[in-house]
């Protein structure tokens, strides 16, 4: 992992602990939208997103 991926995954975690006081608090619409926006960050930071060609992509 690069440094920018590991700093990606730190935001998101923050993120779902943030998301997670606002849905306490009573905010449930606003700590839902955190989540969805840690949840994609979380992704993209784990590189799940990156474009992974097949064998038979490759010509093999």
């Amino acid at each position: 992992m690069t440094v920018t991926e590991i700093i990606e995954v730190v935001v998101a975690v923050a993120m779902i602990a943030g998301g997670v006081f606002i849905y306490r608090r009573g905010d449930s619409q606003g700590g839902v939208l955190v989540f969805a926006i840690a949840v994609i960050i979380l992704i993209h930071g784990l590189g799940l997103m990156e474009y992974r060609p097949s064998a038979a992509e490759l010509g093999r």
